[in-house]
C-alpha cells in the first residue's frame, strides 16, 4: 500500500510539474511582453497554426533538455527596439550555443561573459573600421539605439548550432522583416551569414526604399571569406547621416 501512495505522489508532483512547466512557456510566449508597436504588427501572426507548434516544440525542448536562451530572453531583441525605433537590423543566424552566452540578442553575450569567436571578429572588424575598441560584450546599447539584434531562428538547443532551424521560427522572422519592409522606410539590413542571406528575397522584391548590407558570416570559418574589410559600422553611419538620422554610437559603455 505504501509502495502504490508514493507511486501516486510521485504522479501527483510530475503532473503539476508539467503543468507549471506549460504555463511558464505559456507566458514566456505571451504577446503582451512585447511593446506595443510590435504587438500591432505581430498580433495577427502570433496566433496562427505554425506557431502554436512552435510553442508546443519549445515546450517539450525546455522540458527534456537545456536550451539557450532562457525563456525570457527569447524576444529579447524585440523587447530591447520597439518597431518604430528600428533604424539598423543586423541579422544573424541563432543564439549562441554555450552556457551563458545567449541572451536574445544577435551576436551579443551578458556582461561579464567571455567574448565568443564571432563577436571577436565584428569587433575587430569595428577597429579596423572605426578605430573603436569594445572589450565588453553585451551590445544592448547598440539596440538602445534602434539597432535590432535579431537571429533568424531565436531558440538552439545546448552545444548544437541550428538544431532549432526548420521549427517555424524562420516563418517568424520572415515576418518580422515585411513588417519593417511595408510599413517603415529607409531602414538599413545588415546581413551576416548565408541564414541571413536568405532574407534577400523579401528585401529585394520590396518596392519601400530600404538599404542592403551584406557579408560572410563573422565565424572563425568564414570571416576571412569578405568580412574582415566589409566596413558596415561605418557604412550605417555614412547611410544615416545621408538621411539625416543620428549615426550609431559603437562605443559600447
Amino acid at each position: 500500500m505504501r509502495i502504490a501512495t508514493k507511486s501516486l505522489w510521485e504522479d501527483t508532483i510530475c503532473y503539476f510539474q508539467i503543468i507549471k512547466r506549460g504555463q511558464f512557456m505559456q507566458n514566456a510566449f505571451t504577446i503582451n511582453q512585447l511593446p506595443v508597436s510590435w504587438q500591432e504588427q505581430l498580433e495577427d501572426t502570433w496566433f496562427q497554426p505554425y506557431m502554436h507548434q512552435l510553442r508546443e516544440f519549445l515546450l517539450l525542448e525546455y522540458s527534456q533538455t537545456t536550451i539557450y536562451p532562457d525563456k525570457k530572453n527569447i524576444f529579447n531583441a524585440l523587447k530591447s527596439t520597439p518597431f518604430d525605433s528600428v533604424r539598423v537590423v543586423i541579422l544573424g543566424q541563432d543564439p549562441y550555443p554555450g552556457q551563458g552566452q545567449a541572451h536574445g540578442l544577435s551576436f551579443s553575450v551578458p556582461t561579464g561573459v567571455r567574448l565568443p569567436p564571432s563577436l571577436i571578429n565584428i569587433f575587430h572588424e569595428l577597429h579596423t573600421d572605426l578605430g573603436i575598441k569594445n572589450t565588453t560584450g553585451c551590445l544592448q546599447a547598440w539596440a538602445d539605439q534602434g539597432v535590432l539584434l535579431l537571429n533568424t531562428v531565436l531558440t538552439v538547443r545546448a552545444g548544437a548550432p541550428f538544431s532549432h532551424a526548420g521549427r517555424g521560427w524562420e516563418c517568424f522572422t520572415d515576418v518580422i522583416i515585411k513588417k519593417l519592409i511595408e510599413n517603415r522606410s529607409h531602414i538599413i539590413f545588415v546581413l551576416w551569414g548565408n541564414a541571413a542571406r536568405k532574407k534577400c528575397d523579401l528585401l529585394f522584391h520590396s518596392s519601400h526604399k530600404h538599404a542592403v548590407l551584406a557579408a560572410p558570416h563573422p565565424s572563425p570559418l568564414s570571416a576571412h571569406r569578405g568580412f574582415f574589410g566589409c566596413s558596415h559600422f561605418s557604412k550605417i553611419n555614412y547611410l544615416l547621416k545621408k538621411l539625416n538620422k543620428p549615426m550609431i554610437n559603437w562605443k559600447l559603455p
